[in-house]
């Protein structure tokens, strides 16, 4: 909406800044933290008074011993607070009706959907399984092959979406009608991954601010003709206003964080980490990145993965290869801290973040 204001900029030259992908981002961050930061403590005290409380999130999912009794008073669904504050900055910031805009909105706010129903029946209704995680995966899918047909029938992306991207090469290994397919895959994977982390107050919000803005980069710079031409990497003319929607999720995360660090006020439940994975794999989607994925959400990747391969090893061997899943919980049997597990795991993510980045000149 605001980006209507650069069309005054012959009454207020200033006004032409609107016109920039950089300004209009960096206005989309700062308007989302400052949602979050500001409306968090009103937030958290509206969903305690709800009862949306983690005794009943977490009651017969994690092992008694993992489970903090300090944190059993703190309520959840706190995702509601940062798919708001996305929103409203993107409706403010984004270029609208621009279709890329329109398809990750829909695309966050519907995987809120599916976490906010799955969350409100488990801590409101005190329904133990919540949504059945085959309805989740099912509803998870259609909503992933919903955007990803949309999206390669814009003229926005080129038809970019068809073509197999793989770091260091410059041109597509493969191009066919079945990456599509793999990237419904790659979203849906996102979506559960970032949920298997969201275990550690601020490990999920901090690594996901990290995903957003290395991959804000990415759209930036493929969004641009000359640097695309420059680095080798292809040219999607549409793919800026994803610059704009990943810089508001980096500040809705970063503005959470003033909430969920240690001690967290309020968690963000399926209702976040849903909304906030499925986003994360639509954007790699888009940039045409979704192998690097592997290294840009390394810990979402860590954390997923040592959950699948902990259950092929008992059904398999009937060993252990882990002391408890998600991996985090491994170190916190390790003795590890709290506040240890959290700093080191962002430590790995801003170091995998630069060496996907560093990707673009190794081509």
């Amino acid at each position: 909406m605001l980006y209507l204001l650069s069309e005054l900029q012959d009454v207020f030259g200033p006004l032409r800044l609107f016109d920039y992908v950089t300004f209009r981002a960096g206005g989309a961050a700062i308007t989302a933290f400052l949602l979050v930061v500001l409306l968090g403590s009103w937030t958290a005290r509206k969903l305690r008074e709800l009862n949306t409380l983690a005794a009943d999130r977490y009651a017969g999912i994690l092992p008694e011993e993992f489970i903090n009794k300090d944190k059993l008073r703190t309520p959840c669904m706190g995702g509601l607070l940062i798919v708001g504050a996305v929103t409203v900055s993107s409706l403010l910031w984004n270029e609208l009706p621009n279709p890329i805009t329109l398809v990750l909105l829909g695309v966050m706010l519907a995987m809120a959907a599916i976490g906010f129903v799955d969350d409100y029946r488990k801590v409101v209704h005190k329904q133990r399984d919540g949504l059945s995680a085959r309805s989740k995966l099912l509803l998870q899918t259609l909503i992933a092959a919903a955007a990803v047909l949309l999206l390669d029938r814009l003229p926005e992306t080129g038809g970019h979406l068809r073509e197999l991207m793989v770091p260091f090469f410059k041109a597509p290994v493969w191009t066919s009608g079945w990456v599509l397919l793999f990237s419904i895959g790659v979203i849906v994977a996102a979506a559960n991954a970032v949920n298997l982390t969201d275990g550690k107050d601020g490990l999920a919000s901090g690594c996901t601010a990290l995903c957003m803005v290395t991959y804000a980069v990415f759209a930036y710079l493929m969004g641009h003709r000359v640097f695309a031409s420059y680095l080798g990497i292809p040219f999607i003319p549409g793919v800026s206003e994803a610059v704009v929607f990943a810089a508001a999720i980096a500040g809705a995360c970063l503005g959470f964080l003033w909430h969920n660090c240690f001690p967290a006020s309020m968690f963000m439940g399926d209702t976040g980490s849903l909304a906030l994975g499925g986003t994360v794999g639509l954007i790699a989607v888009l940039v045409r990145q979704e192998l690097l994925l592997l290294l840009v959400g390394i810990i979402f990747v860590i954390e997923a993965g040592s959950a699948m391969l902990q259950i092929i090893s008992v059904r398999l061997t009937g060993k252990r290869i882990f002391l408890c899943t998600p991996i985090h919980h491994h170190f916190e049997r390790k003795n590890w801290t709290e506040t240890q597990i959290v700093i080191r795991f962002w430590i790995i993510a801003i170091v995998c973040s630069l060496l996907a980045l560093a990707t673009l000149k190794l081509r």
